[in-house]
């Protein structure tokens, strides 16, 4: 180490396991006396805050004097200040064996006078059983005498901050044959991404797989030579070797019969794909391996059946909707609806009703052959099929309640149906011959392996034939051991519990955020418990909840409301949407315009229902009780239409005004006092009883255009006249706008809130 770097070093008891089960790979956690500790032994450097900041007080850049004077007073009062490395790292000792192993912080969270251990650095340090030997044990002698001579009953590490290269270059070799990189070699680069700091020489690495396989790696050698490496902010350089020769032989022979065994092969599983309704597939699949389907179309409204048929009952089913909620493939510890019986033939009926299935994208179909733990992965394909279809008649269910006929008679020994006459040389054979399970009820040959190998279980109602079978059932259902879940602390004491946890509680599982719209686990370190009253009344996931916190605008009504409030926000938005009454329009049949609330009963009791712009040019103060003169003045427009025009080139009014019917038609029309005036009298008739109806007034070009273009909105058949009029009316006659508008807070033609 230079002089300046960072020089730190305690003993700390260990800390249980209890308390350190989130820490992976090369992390600890030290107390926060450790940090203070750190901080004080940290080396003084020089901040460069990038101001023009001057020391002296009358500092003048042309005066000699001062400059010197400026000069000497950034060399004595320039900011300065300690600052750790990073990234921070540390050499632990293991002073009873000498074990040494270089790691790195997690953070200061431990109790005082303790530090927490991952498992990795445990084994390094030889501080468990049946421990690996990872790490140098030559360590010097101060490191040793460090121990204090009363041994606690928990153990001591000796701890030392210290400095290491950054890594160019790093050899590892497998401690197994037949590693193929496409397993691997993603899951490696994020483990050292997301769990290491440093890579001592001598480590064993130990990678999880997908399908909770382990890889395990020898740290041979790397570059710059040393104890250790640092892998953070670094372009590390990874060359995998096999120990030895005869390891390299056996892995290249395993990656050639892999490769004979790809999917798609004679020797290998068949490929997955799209699956459709009614369609049969015919494929094969061998033991341990995995054939996904997708199902993206499906009548929604009825349910579905899911059927497979082969000889060997060890092919099973399984089922997962694919959704926001559920984003992982089925699997064996990982599904939604699944049949791993006993029988060869496995059939899975999915209710339309059924809540996975409501906001489901697609479904997953995956078809997984069971193979022992310790039998090896070659193995003959399995033939099978695979088909879809809606729900039918259970035909099973209608056999048995099949009677007998009036000549026929029920074997006691193999219940079938035998004639009354041959019923004495059946019932000899049949006796001599054949056995029922006084379980089951099953019939088999004395003689058979499927009768010497037939099985009940003691723990529940399943039964079937072959010491494989029992194998399965017993391993699944009634492991010896509890499962545990491979992304939290989860035990479970059979397959199936695991699976639920893992599709519903695991908080690894994984969801598309419908806030943040990232693919997250679903309960974060920081987020509430699954059991909290919130988090269960608000029927979102922790995560969710969380992230639902954050607050945004109302587009509607530019509230500030939270992520998570918002559905229920519109919600009240629809009804008071729907609950809206319909906007009144002019009664004059071209007009664009609607009448405000506020005036609508002066507008239909003074106006005639004519807005305030069609209604104006008919205004005078004259007393006028019963409207005479008011209908004589609408007499006189409507005539002055007919016979003279409006005279503007926009007016489309073409059968109330002359102008309107040349820019429509092209012909100008003369009509005469005596012509006009038969077809005005109607309206007037009209207008004297009190009915309004029949007006046509020229408008503006603006209002002319918005009636036309709400017709328009209006022949679509969603939205009523009077709300698109409103919609143009308020968007300025924007198209675009006026539907955004219609779809925020207009009811559509016979919308009820459900």
């Amino acid at each position: 180490m230079t002089p300046e770097s960072l020089k730190w070093s305690a003993q700390l008891h260990l800390a249980p396991p209890s308390r350190t089960k989130r820490l992976q790979g090369d992390k600890i956690t030290l107390p926060q006396s450790a940090l203070e500790g750190l901080l004080a032994a940290a080396p003084v450097v020089s901040v460069q805050n990038g101001t023009n900041r001057h020391y002296t007080s009358n500092f003048d850049p042309f005066n000699q004097y001062s400059l010197v004077a400026e000069r000497h007073a950034r060399d004595v009062f320039a900011d300065r200040q300690q600052q750790l490395p990073h990234p921070l790292t540390f050499r632990l000792v293991n002073p009873k064996n000498g074990r040494a192993v270089y790691a790195g912080i997690r953070e200061f969270s431990a109790e005082e006078g303790e530090i927490g251990l991952s498992e990795l650095l445990r084994e390094a340090l030889g501080l468990q059983a049946n421990s690996t030997q990872s790490t140098r044990e030559s360590t010097s002698a101060k490191d040793v005498d460090m121990e204090d001579a009363d041994t606690p009953k928990a153990p001591t590490i000796t701890i030392h901050a210290g400095t290491i290269p950054k890594g160019t270059y790093v050899k590892l070799r497998p401690l197994e044959a037949g590693y193929d990189p496409e397993d691997w070699k993603s899951l490696l680069e994020r483990h050292l991404r997301e769990n290491f700091t440093t890579l001592t020489s001598g480590e064993i690495l130990v990678v999880p797989g997908a399908r909770n396989e382990k890889f395990s790696f020898l740290v041979d050698q790397f570059e710059p030579e040393g104890e250790a490496i640092c892998v953070v902010d670094t372009d590390l350089e990874v060359d995998i070797e096999a120990m030895n020769e005869e390891q390299a032989r056996e892995t290249l022979q395993r990656k050639l019969d892999k490769a004979k065994r790809a999917p798609g092969t004679a020797e290998g599983s068949s490929t997955g794909g799209a699956i459709f309704l009614d369609q049969e597939v015919h494929g094969q699949l061998l033991p341990g391996e995995y054939i996904d389907f997708e199902l993206k179309q499906w009548d929604r409204k009825q349910d579905i059946e899911i059927r497979t048929n082969t000889d060997d009952d060890a092919v099973d089913v399984f089922v997962t909707p694919f959704s926001s909620h559920l984003r992982a493939k089925p699997r064996l510890e990982e599904h939604a609806f699944a049949d791993f019986s006993d029988r060869p033939a496995k059939r899975l009926k999915l209710s339309h009703t059924n809540f996975d299935l409501e906001e489901a994208e697609h479904i997953n179909i995956a078809v997984y052959a069971w193979k022992p733990e310790n039998e090896p992965a070659a193995g003959k394909p399995i033939p099978f099929s695979l088909a879809v279809s809606y729900t039918t008649p259970n035909v099973e269910d209608a056999t048995n309640d099949i009677r007998p006929a009036s000549d026929e008679v029920v074997c006691k020994n193999c219940k079938q149906h035998i004639p009354k006459r041959t019923l004495p040389l059946h019932e000899a054979f049949c006796y001599r011959n054949n056995v029922s399970c006084p379980k089951c009820n099953n019939v088999y040959l004395k003689n058979s392996d499927a009768w010497r190998t037939h099985w009940h279980c003691s723990h529940d109602t399943a039964y079937g034939s072959g010491e494989r079978s029992l194998q399965k059932h017993d391993s699944l259902l009634h492991p010896t051991s509890t499962l545990r879940c491979s992304s939290c602390d989860f035990e479970a004491y059979n397959i199936e519990v695991l699976a639920r946890h893992r599709v519903a509680d695991c908080p690894s599982k994984e969801i598309l955020c419908q806030f943040c719209h990232l693919l997250v686990p679903q309960r974060g370190p920081d987020d509430p418990e699954f059991t909290d009253v919130e988090v269960l009344m608000s029927s979102l996931t922790p995560h969710e909840y969380a992230d639902g916190a954050r607050t945004t605008e109302c587009h509607i009504c530019s509230r500030i409301v939270r992520l998570r409030d918002m559905r229920t926000h519109l919600r009240l938005h629809d009804r008071e949407r729907i609950g809206k009454p319909t906007p009144k329009l002019c009664a004059n049949t071209i007009c664009g315009r609607t009448i405000k609330a506020a005036e609508e009963v002066r507008v239909r009791k003074e106006q005639l229902g004519l807005c305030n712009d069609c209604f104006g040019p008919l205004y005078i103060t004259t007393f006028d009780p019963e409207g005479k003169m008011l209908r004589r003045r609408i007499e006189r427009r409507l005539l002055q239409q007919l016979m003279s025009g409006c005279g503007k080139s926009w007016c489309g009014n073409a059968d109330w005004c002359k102008t309107g019917h040349v820019n429509s038609t092209g012909e100008d029309k003369v009509v005469s006092a005596k012509e006009a005036l038969p077809r005005v009298r109607p309206v007037l008739d009209e207008l004297a009883q009190g009915e309004i109806g029949g007006i046509r007034f020229c408008v503006d070009e603006a209002v002319q255009t918005r009636r036309a273009t709400a017709e328009m909105l209006a022949a679509e058949g969603v939205y009523e006249l009077p709300w698109c009029v409103k919609a143009l009316e308020e968007s300025g006659n924007n198209l675009s706008a006026a539907q955004s508008w219609l779809s925020d807070r207009a009811p559509k033609i016979n919308e009820v809130l459900t």
